[in-house]
């Protein structure tokens, strides 16, 4: 046996307990991280299993599953979800990731069901995903910034101000959406100390000016007053829309009187008798031309464009509903002909 095995003294058999060693450590490294692998795995199943879509048509349970399907599935499931059909999307989402065995892909795919679940209005199961998602990665910024919306749009504001702790620890710029999230907890408990309320929402104008095209509407709510004393002149066309709407009782004769553009547009509203022809807005003063014409056919409409992604809608909006921006809404007003008012049935 002396022959075959060297001497305990013998440097050969150190060699040797180095490489036995090494490997029996290689192995237990392998077999651990295989059983951290199926642990995982398994854990990641049991939570899946809540989110299956039973309501959607596409019949996946029983699709074989290959590797080149991946491609051509997430482009699908992508198209469903830029066409509204959550459903759909939700449930090839949840079909590739419990079939794909990238960690990569894995995670790519859970961000756009999470993304999808928060475009379908279901917010709490976009915040489960949003959650383990950053239990794995916790520096994931996008993610990061999905939750603060989620946690936002339940009116969850606390747990949103959490949220940028971790940003901006990661050196994300955080005090546009810490006064943006102020402005949106102050519009929601406006009800309770109106008064309170309006104080406070002038303190924050003074802080973050952007947010005058969103302080103002809910300032002319609250206090009128208020809002028609620190009313600026020069950023008018951002509230035009509020302005074309207030009810009489709101208005201030004496600021109106003193500002050609506020003149010209409560003359085509009939409050004001005497317009200013030269008031430097092109299409109040069109407007303004025609009904001293007796040709009053036409009269003011609005629609809101998101300076990001260049979208337009036909009502206000905080945050842009497509690509979720904030500080990006513009005010457009364009003119239609008048609407006669009818009392006729819609029968």
């Amino acid at each position: 046996m002396e022959t075959f095995l060297p001497a305990y003294n013998d440097p050969l058999f150190s060699l040797l307990m180095i490489v036995f060693i090494a490997f029996i450590v290689a192995l237990s490294s392998y077999l651990f991280e295989q059983y951290h692998k199926q642990k995982e795995e398994g854990k990641l199943l049991r939570f899946l299993e809540g989110f299956d879509a039973t309501e959607c048509s596409l019949e996946s349970e029983e699709m074989p599953y290959e590797e080149h399907m991946l491609k051509p599935l997430s482009l699908l499931a992508t198209a469903f979800e830029k066409s509204g059909e959550y459903p759909k999307a939700i449930s090839l989402y949840l079909y590739l990731i419990k079939h794909t065995q990238s960690k990569q892909d894995r995670n790519t795919l859970m961000q756009r069901l999470a993304h999808t679940y928060l475009y379908a209005g279901f917010l709490e199961r976009a915040c489960q995903l949003y959650l383990e998602i950053l239990r794995k990665n916790p520096k994931n910024i996008p993610v990061l910034h999905s939750l603060c919306i989620v946690y936002e749009r339940m009116h969850q504001f606390e747990k949103a101000k959490e949220v940028l702790l971790p940003l901006e620890v990661l050196h994300q710029e955080v005090s546009s959406l810490h006064a943006f999230l102020a402005f949106l907890s102050l519009h929601a408990q406006q009800h309770t100390s109106p008064q309170a309320c309006s104080q406070q929402l002038l303190t924050l104008l003074q802080k973050e000016p952007r947010l005058y095209v969103h302080i103002m509407p809910l300032l002319f709510k609250l206090s009128p007053k208020e809002a028609w004393r620190v009313l600026d002149m020069s950023r008018i066309d951002e509230i035009l829309d509020i302005l074309w709407f207030l009810p009489k009782s709101q208005l201030d004769f004496a600021i109106i009187t003193q500002n050609s553009v506020l003149s010209t547009l409560y003359y085509l509203k009939g409050v004001t008798k005497t317009p200013s022809l030269e008031s430097g807005h092109f299409l109040l003063d069109l407007l303004a031309l025609q009904k001293r014409e007796g040709q009053a056919e036409a009269e003011l409409c609005f629609t809101y464009l998101c300076q990001q992604c260049k979208q337009h809608f036909p009502m206000r909006f905080h945050r842009c509903p497509n690509c979720m921006a904030i500080y990006s809404i513009k005010v457009e007003e364009d003119f239609a002909k008048k609407r006669p008012k009818r009392g006729d049935s819609l029968l």
